[in-house]
């Protein structure tokens, strides 16, 4: 991707739009967290219900910062050892910086930085995190190819992003911080 396709991606985003892009593992659909219109039209896209809630991805640790501050140094261990890398963390937000219609039903919220440089670039030209789900209607296996997105989704998506798959088999692990309990393998 080039930085005119990145500026152009971004300019989508900040005008409300859903996108797609290849992942370490799957093609993910994104928006932009923070507006709560965009949020629910992935979620139609999707057919998830918002109460199950949305994992974030960031380029770095610094894009989160605010999330980190209250864990201990033993937790943070555990986060540069895995990140970055395909492995989601649940992470307490006990002062509700990430909206409700992100975290669904849960007190936590789901946040991966990921070393894919697709990923990692659109994440650093928005300047923060973005949502990252799976680019598949619920109960529908996650699309591996640009052409299955399409099929999925057609012309209801604002922005395909180009690029390749990273070389993972499976989507991320999602793990609590608190008791470091895998949720997802």
């Amino acid at each position: 991707m080039n930085a005119w396709q990145l500026q152009q991606t971004v300019r989508v985003m900040q005008s409300g739009g859903v996108i797609a892009y290849p992942t370490e593992a799957v093609w993910g659909l994104g928006c932009d967290p923070y507006d709560q219109s965009a949020v629910m039209r992935l979620l139609r896209l999707k057919r998830r219900p918002v109460h199950k809630g949305l994992i974030l991805v960031a380029a770095s640790q610094a894009q989160i910062a605010p999330l980190l501050r209250g864990l201990t140094t033993e937790q943070l261990a555990w986060l540069d050892q895995t990140w970055p890398g395909p492995n989601t963390w649940l992470l307490p937000d006990p002062t509700g910086l990430v909206p409700d219609w992100v975290k669904g039903q849960h007190s936590q919220v789901a946040i991966r930085v990921s070393a894919h440089p697709v990923v990692k670039s659109l994440c650093e030209a928005w300047g923060g995190p973005i949502i990252s789900t799976s680019a598949n209607p619920s109960a529908a296996f996650p699309a591996r190819s640009k052409l299955k997105v399409m099929t999925y989704f057609g012309s209801r998506l604002d922005r395909i992003v180009d690029g390749e798959l990273g070389g993972q088999k499976s989507p991320s692990t999602i793990r609590s911080i608190t008791d470091l309990s895998i949720i997802r393998s």
